[in-house]
């Protein structure tokens, strides 16, 4: 046995006698050698303001905050952790989305809150991210980080391999990169213990996956997707509706359902009228196809079949078959031309095809093409930068995949065309849509509900997918429905 060798066994059988313990929650032994309780506290604190920052910083309305804390706490206080210290925050993001940091920080999003149709249903998906917490998932997938490199870079010593090391690292990497599904199915069955346990219906969990699925598909058809390139629950929760199904029936062996289960639709749905539906003014909103920050003074225009996602520090919008506009504010402050941004400050390396000097606005704005190796094909680049004062510069960057460039471009070439700076006047006017809520009166439709609604296409997909209704599905009197608008 050489040398290299054996130091390699002697740290993997250390790691082995200290790094597994039993789960209290679970009581299963799992991984957690790297991360102990007060550590995934220190860095839930420290993860929680890049968060704010990252997802627009928490929603503005206080009654609001309360109301998802309040659920929250009822499930955490049924939890096997109930004095962890659990902080329950809604983030002021449109994209439907919910996620955990260890120690105890549990977020949703705005735009999840627009889709759930009742408490329950909200108490599903808070119930599922506590799981996540108590069992210690992140923790798990840390410390198997940690250990994934540790242990190939022992082999590669061993076996004098440097290059295997690095391959088994990046290979680990990408294992870890989210919740697998065992871990998915276990803060399912813990979230639906927490439900029994706090009085919800415990089939809320499921339900609300359904809806997910079909908000999923609803996005695919509105940019013009078909393999589900999808910003929302999925991109963290990889699970189905029979994954749910059978996490829910197992817990439901040693926690049936409550007798009288809590729903709250109506109460649900009163605490969200008024929501804002596509982001806040302070931040910057979506109005259809329109993104508008009053804060900055600006606005313009997507082409149709592009979705828009507005982040801490740019504006992307999200089109068929890999197509992408990204908008934001140059970093840097300089005396320069438009032109001399793009080619010495912005793309300094690249061989631009060809360039053009022009107007928006009344502003000097300059473009340039190229086409560059992506490393998975080449892939089509149009820059443009905008000057506004010395030092204000607004950029643009545009791709498209090579055989979508052609029938792309006039939709991008009008995207900056319609870029405008707002007067104060109209940055004080400018208001985002609203969820509204509303008992059906006699003889109303979805179609005819949908018709109202502030959108220039897939009214109706979007109305049945806010109320969780199938298609061609018939309206009751005094039903309570959610429409979008003004």
């Amino acid at each position: 046995m050489t040398r290299n060798r054996a130091i390699a066994l002697v740290a993997l059988g250390l790691l082995a006698l200290g790094a597994c313990a039993t789960n209290p929650t679970t009581g299963e032994r799992g991984f957690t050698g790297f991360m102990s309780p007060e550590q995934e506290a220190r860095i839930g604190r420290g993860e929680h303001p890049k968060i704010l920052l990252e997802f627009g910083g928490a929603y503005r309305d206080p009654a609001l905050r309360d109301y998802v804390a309040r659920i929250g706490q009822r499930l955490a206080a049924v939890s096997e952790m109930p004095d962890l210290g659990f902080t329950f925050t809604v983030l002021n993001s449109d994209i439907v989305n919910a996620f955990a940091l260890p120690g105890g920080y549990v977020y949703v999003t705005t735009g999840l809150l627009a889709l759930a149709g009742s408490e329950a249903e909200l108490a599903g998906v808070l119930g599922h991210e506590i799981g996540h917490i108590t069992a210690r998932h992140s923790a798990q997938r840390y410390s198997r980080a940690v250990l994934a490199p540790l242990g190939t870079g022992l082999v590669g010593a061993a076996t004098g391999s440097q290059g295997l090391a690095e391959t088994g690292a990046v290979l680990a990497q990408g294992v870890l990169a989210g919740y697998s599904r065992e871990q998915e199915s276990e803060a399912d069955i813990l979230g639906t213990r927490y439900l029994a346990r706090a009085g919800y219906d415990t089939g809320a969990m499921a339900g609300f996956l359904a809806k997910m699925e079909g908000y999923s598909v609803f996005t695919d058809a509105l940019a013009g997707r078909s393999d589900g390139d999808r910003y929302s629950l999925f991109a963290t929760h990889p699970r189905t509706a029979a994954r749910v199904e059978d996490a829910i029936r197992v817990a439901r062996i040693d926690y049936p359902p409550p007798a009288d289960p809590g729903i709250g639709v109506e109460d649900y749905l009163r605490r969200i009228d008024g929501l804002y539906y596509g982001g806040d003014p302070a931040n910057g909103f979506v109005r259809d196809r329109q993104f508008v920050h009053p804060g900055l003074g600006f606005r313009f225009v997507v082409p149709r079949g592009f979705q828009v996602f507005n982040g801490s520090t740019a504006v992307t919008a999200i089109g068929s078959d890999g197509a992408r506009i990204v908008f934001d504010l140059a970093p840097q402050a300089g005396d320069w031309s438009a032109a001399d941004y793009i080619v010495r400050v912005w793309a300094p390396g690249l061989r631009f095809q060809r360039f053009d000097t022009f107007t928006v606005d009344g502003l000097p704005a300059a473009t340039g093409t190229a086409r560059i190796d992506s490393g998975r094909g080449p892939l089509d680049m149009r820059l443009v930068a905008v000057k506004a004062g010395r030092d204000k510069t607004y950029r643009f960057l545009f791709v498209s995949p090579p055989g979508a460039t052609a029938a792309l471009d006039p939709g991008f070439r009008g995207t900056v065309a319609s870029f405008r700076e707002m007067t104060e006047t109209e940055a004080t006017r400018a208001e985002p849509f609203r969820v509204r809520v509303r008992a059906v009166r006699p003889g109303e439709t979805a179609q005819g509900l949908a018709a109202g609604m502030p959108f220039d296409s897939y009214r109706v997909e979007r109305f049945l997918v806010l109320n969780g209704l199938a298609p061609g599905a018939r309206l009751e009197r005094g039903q309570w429905v959610k429409v979008i608008d003004d």
